[in-house]
């Protein structure tokens, strides 16, 4: 009897060590899941908030240079934005930003307008918009591109919105920033040709 009562102790013992294995087996596994469910909601959740920052810091500079009134960057903020980076306003570099942004109205740029270019270029302080104008050149001429940037910057020089064509010496200015670097003798000859028109005309 007293052998019979050491083994069911035993085997009781044995039973209560493997249901303990079990249980820790079992909230191992809970945590394992628990681990693994904050880890993706993490990865999840991090470009989500990471791609709010940076919106936010595009907003923040854009209020740097907007107009505390009309609550748009007018052409004194263009000025002072231009200074910051470096270039002047004249800048061929400008009328590609403003072709990024998508901007409707020239020497204005809206804040839908300048979060639609500065996030597409990755670029939410002065530093990292200064380093993306390569970039933003190289894009813009690519022939694909430069198709839409052309035009767009004779209808980005229309001062007055029913206006539906510029006045030549503006229009000289205008082939000279666009496609004076890569055309120069061509738009040369065109320019002075323009220029004798004008005095033919108005002479």
């Amino acid at each position: 009897m007293r052998r019979s009562s050491k083994k069911s102790s035993s085997s009781s013992a044995a039973a209560a060590t493997a249901g303990d294995v079990q249980v820790n087996e079992k909230q191992n596994r809970k945590r394992k899941g628990v681990s693994t469910n904050l880890t993706s909601r993490k990865a999840q959740c991090g470009p989500t908030r990471g791609v709010s920052k940076e919106i936010e810091r595009i907003d923040q500079l854009f209020c740097t240079y907007a107009d505390s009134s009309s609550s748009v960057i007018d052409p004194e903020g263009i000025e002072m934005l231009c200074s910051h980076l470096e270039v002047p306003h004249t800048d061929v570099r400008i009328l590609m930003l403003a072709w990024k942004m998508g901007c409707e109205k020239q020497g204005y740029f809206t804040l839908d307008e300048w979060r639609t270019g500065l996030k597409a270029l990755r670029a939410d302080s002065i530093s990292k918009l200064k380093k993306a104008f390569p970039e933003l050149v190289q894009e813009v001429t690519r022939p694909s591109n430069f198709q839409d940037f052309y035009p767009y910057a004779f209808r980005y020089c229309l001062t007055e919105d029913k206006k539906k064509c510029i006045e030549i010496p503006v229009a000289c200015e205008l082939l000279n920033l666009v496609l004076g670097l890569q055309f120069h003798p061509q738009v040369d000859k065109l320019i002075n040709y323009l220029k004798v028109m004008i005095d033919y005309t108005f002479g």
